[in-house]
């Protein structure tokens, strides 16, 4: 195999691993955020004269976790499918080279 097939896999994994990193980082709530997340939504409930219930905010965290899971799965599957067919590509290269 050339050095470009070879190339063109290392390109291909490198390209999956932006992909899932560009999810992470997208994500709608980092770890760091929740805090502030937490001190607004309580305070939302207090100007509302509501109780804010720990039940009704994982609710909100839960909701929030899912779309983000969404969007991690989509970047991952799409990761997935260039390293895939960059796979392919690289084993038909392979295989016209040595047959």
């Amino acid at each position: 195999m050339e050095n470009q097939d070879y190339n063109k896999a290392e390109k291909a994994v490198d390209n999956t691993e932006n992909s899932l990193r560009n999810a992470a980082n997208d994500a709608k709530w980092k770890i760091s955020d929740l805090a502030d997340k937490a001190r607004d939504y309580i305070n939302e409930k207090r100007n509302k004269d509501e109780e804010a219930s720990q039940e009704d905010w994982f609710d909100r965290v839960k909701a929030n976790a899912a779309e983000t899971w969404e969007d991690i799965k989509d970047g991952a599957s799409e990761a997935w499918e260039k390293t895939k067919d960059a796979a392919e590509d690289v084993k038909a290269e392979w295989n016209k080279k040595t047959n």
